[in-house]
């Protein structure tokens, strides 16, 4: 009678933690729900969960950059998707992070651009970053990494003391534009955006380039940005190569995730991009040539699986 018992309570032992195994747990913090950043992190999910043995993943709305950087570093949640910017301060202990200090954080992967995107309308006097000055900016939503990336130009230009910056919407900031309230208007996204696109649509849209030397200079200051080209025909009205400023999308973890674990994720990711990029135009961006591009070391575990790919 002892034996069975025992028998049979090393069988729950056993059920139990196969349960436990199979429940196990991966959160990943994105943003609003109207947003990219919770579509790609929806998408990664989806793959996760359909690729990835003994896992549930669930993609949680959150406050985006900055939020996601506090959880993932705290260990509320698995993974998050960051702007580069704001993932290189959380580990530097900068920006928003300078009362909390430096977090653990690191690299997963670089996933796809967010370029900013200055657009005008033809006809109104302003062709160029140095024109902008005495005129009204939509810079973004205010407190936006937009809005800081658009000032941080425009101070390289000398100009931005001379706007009259207001602080809009993508969309608002697109509709203050049509309507003749500003003269120019902010986009910090992958391109083409919807915005833009529906500019693009009403008027003779024309996007500003910045110079080589001018990105050269900011990037001097903030390593975190990469300058970027978007080619003729992003928009249909585009017939002139626009070089601007990245501000890439990142998927990052926690420095104190088990390697193992995070392997396997970068793993299943990547062996299924194909399928990820069918879920919105810029998760065909998420490429294993871009992918070690991140403003932080590399988890080891995703370290080591792109050593593996690359045959190192």
């Amino acid at each position: 009678m002892l034996r069975k018992i025992f028998v049979a309570s090393a069988l729950c032992v056993s059920l139990a933690s196969t349960a436990v195994v199979a429940a196990e747990r991966v959160s990943i913090g994105t943003g609003g729900t109207g947003g990219l950043f919770y579509v790609i992190g929806a998408g990664i999910s989806e793959t996760l969960n359909k690729h990835m043995e003994n896992t549930t993943a669930r993609a949680e709305v959150t406050g985006a950059s900055v939020e996601n950087n506090h959880r993932v570093a705290a260990g509320q949640m698995t993974l998050g998707l960051s702007s580069s910017s704001t993932l290189f301060e959380a580990q530097s202990g900068e920006g928003p992070f300078k009362v909390s200090g430096p977090l653990d954080v690191a690299g997963i992967a670089y996933l796809y651009p967010a370029v900013l995107q200055v657009a005008t309308i033809s006809g109104n006097g302003v062709d160029s970053f140095e024109q902008l000055k005495g005129k009204r900016v939509s810079m973004g939503p205010p407190g936006s990494n937009a809005a800081v990336l658009a000032t941080r130009l425009l101070q390289e230009y000398g100009v931005f003391e001379d706007i009259t910056p207001r602080f809009l919407s993508y969309n608002e900031g697109v509709k203050a534009l049509v309507n003749g309230q500003v003269d120019a208007t902010v986009v910090l996204a992958g391109a083409p955006t919807s915005s833009l696109i529906d500019l693009d649509s009403q008027t003779d849209m024309k996007l500003l380039s910045a110079s080589i030397e001018k990105l050269d200079h900011l990037i001097q200051k903030y390593p975190f940005y990469q300058a970027y080209s978007l080619p003729v025909g992003t928009y249909p009205d585009q017939t002139k190569q626009v070089v601007m400023i990245n501000d890439p999308a990142i998927l990052f973890t926690s420095g104190k995730e088990d390697q193992s674990k995070i392997y396997d994720i970068t793993k299943t990711i990547f062996s299924n991009l194909e399928e990820l990029g069918k879920i919105h135009p810029q998760a065909k961006a998420i490429s294993l040539d871009t992918a070690r591009h991140t403003p932080v070391a590399l988890h080891p575990g995703a370290k080591k699986y792109y050593d593996e790919v690359s045959g190192k």
